[in-house]
């Protein structure tokens, strides 16, 4: 095993998908008026920049603003917003007369990449971070200021890599839940998975696809699998009568603007759960208008021609999911009936969300410096740091899993402009590094 040390930063991003990319953007937006830069370096597992790449489905479109970008909220006049990628694709005259809000996502995956390419030299891919380790950097003991970060990669991530920063901005993003006791496999898949996996399978030859999940993304899927598993019956499996429409009304939609996050922290905890309960139709478990309307559509004219080919297996859950000879067998729960039934298909797709990351996994090693809340909770400040004892004046910055602190928009697109703002501007208020060690920001 290989190691090697590669000296001390101000900060270490762990994770480099959207929300840490727009934290670099925020950085570099502000260098130019810092006369000592922030220096920094980030680390991603993955071999290249990606973000639900098997859910860039034709046609589908963004459920935000190609305003709420990663830099616009924060400074309109960045380089690195989406009007800006526009125009150097020599795309802007065409994207205005689309007359569109909402680009595909497509388009916008490939904006993310564009804004990634500008920062290929401050980022190592291929790198998963497997250690943090709280250290004293002064002569004499006292407080913990700074970390040892240890990271792997290469092949069989043998190489060892050594660094020490001030402070670590995790955004370590999301991991796909799936039913309780169901196992992933070539023939039950996960959405985060699905383009890879069906591109790889014989389309022609499925009869039976079951979709598990009431919200947009297993609407896209069910759509998706029937235009092109032209054989195949589709099972929609939902706990909901319908699909539910998704509330992207004006007032509805003021949830999400920055100032909703302050109404949202400083709120006690009564009033944190009343506005979760209430605004949770404006994200989850719900629909956009037009997805659900064409998926009505296409099984109304199944029925004018006498045939079934979406199914709505409404007010269900899936009680299990195994494997039964060629078939996969899902055993569905009726909530309706209290009953169970079994049916047997080719393949399953959960669209059954994620589950934040959080900072359990990474941090394990410093659980004795993070004090938790009554729930069990990390204790968070307003600019995403995480609340530690004395002992440790170190920082670890939150880029997500914070939903229970910041509200509903910490694990979506609408404040990231904002929230990466709020800690760059935090980490340079902070800095220490000087003339020495990491890419100047």
């Amino acid at each position: 095993m290989d190691t090697d040390d590669m000296g001390t930063y101000d900060f270490v991003g762990i994770g480099f998908g959207p929300s840490n990319l727009s934290l670099a953007a925020a950085l570099r937006d502000a260098s130019s008026s810092d006369a000592s830069p922030v220096r920094g370096h980030f680390f991603e597992a993955q071999p290249s920049f990606g973000w639900h790449r098997n859910m860039l489905l034709p046609s589908a479109k963004m459920q935000v603003s190609f305003l709420k970008d990663l830099v616009t909220f924060r400074n309109p006049h960045s380089r690195f917003s989406f009007v800006s990628y526009l125009h150097e694709m020599n795309r802007l005259p065409q994207f205005a007369n689309n007359n569109d809000f909402f680009p595909t996502r497509r388009e916008f995956h490939q904006y993310l990449e564009w804004v990634a390419g500008h920062f290929a030299d401050s980022v190592t891919y291929g790198a998963r971070v497997t250690g943090i380790e709280p250290i004293c950097g002064g002569a004499t003991a006292g407080p913990h200021d700074r970390f040892r970060i240890t990271i792997a990669s290469g092949k069989d991530a043998l190489a060892t890599t050594r660094v020490e920063a001030y402070n670590v901005v995790l955004a370590t993003g999301l991991t796909p839940r799936m039913p309780e006791g169901s196992v992933r496999d070539d023939r039950v898949w996960h959405s985060s998975e699905f383009l890879e996996r069906f591109g790889s399978c014989s389309s022609a030859s499925l009869r039976r696809v079951a979709v598990v999940g009431a919200g947009q993304s297993a609407a896209e899927i069910a759509r998706f699998c029937y235009d092109h598993a032209p054989n195949a019956t589709i099972s929609a499996i939902l706990p909901s009568y319908g699909y539910s429409i998704a509330d992207n009304t004006p007032f509805a939609n003021r949830v999400f603007d920055p100032g909703a996050v302050d109404d949202y922290y400083f709120s006690d905890p009564l009033g944190k759960d009343r506005l979760w309960e209430s605004h949770r139709n404006t994200n989850y478990s719900v629909v956009d208008d037009e997805v659900i309307r064409s998926l009505f559509q296409r099984q109304y004219d199944d029925e004018v021609r006498g045939v079934e080919r979406l199914q709505i297996i409404n007010l269900a859950r899936v009680a299990n999911i195994k494997r039964s000879g060629d078939e996969t067998r899902v055993t569905i729960h009726s909530l309706a009936r209290d009953e169970h039934f079994d049916l047997d298909v080719d393949v399953v797709v959960c669209a059954t969300g994620y589950e934040a990351m959080g900072a359990d996994g990474v941090l394990a090693g410093l659980d004795a410096f993070c004090p938790r809340d009554d729930r069990g909770r990390h204790r968070v400040e307003r600019d995403y740091r995480l609340i530690t004892t004395d002992d440790l004046t170190a920082g670890i910055y939150l880029q997500g899993g914070t939903e229970h602190t910041h509200g509903l928009t910490s694990s979506l697109l609408s404040n990231l402009a904002t929230r990466s703002g709020e800690i760059a501007s935090s980490l340079r208020s902070s800095r220490r590094v000087g003339s020495a060690g990491g890419d100047r920001w």
